[in-house]
């Protein structure tokens, strides 16, 4: 993904932000920051304290197209954030400091 171009199909974009997502999860495991991208995948991560129930208070969500662009280095964390494509609340949702997961 450019970042401009089509949606890849289906699948393989369910697949992508899947395995990005279990990739996430390893590089800053933990249950402290639910990491949402409907309608494909979450997943906590981030050391911390524990979630269990309800809505956790650290929650970040985004679109499948700019979970990818974060993933891969195409579009920055405060870029994302500050142009509203990624909503992030609660003290520990910054992902800044593991993003990009893949360096192109």
């Amino acid at each position: 993904m450019s970042g401009s171009g089509p949606d890849p199909a289906r699948p393989e974009l369910a697949a992508a932000v899947r395995l990005s997502l279990r990739t996430l999860a390893g590089d800053a495991p933990g249950k402290s920051v639910e990491v949402r991208v409907p309608p494909f995948a979450a997943v906590q991560c981030v050391e911390g304290l524990s979630h269990t129930r309800g809505t956790p208070p650290n929650v970040v969500e985004t679109d499948p197209r700019t979970w990818l662009e974060l993933a891969t280095g195409l579009l920055g964390w405060a870029e994302a954030v500050e142009s509203g494509r990624v909503t992030a609340s609660g003290s520990r949702a910054d992902l800044a400091r593991w993003l990009p997961l893949v360096r192109l």
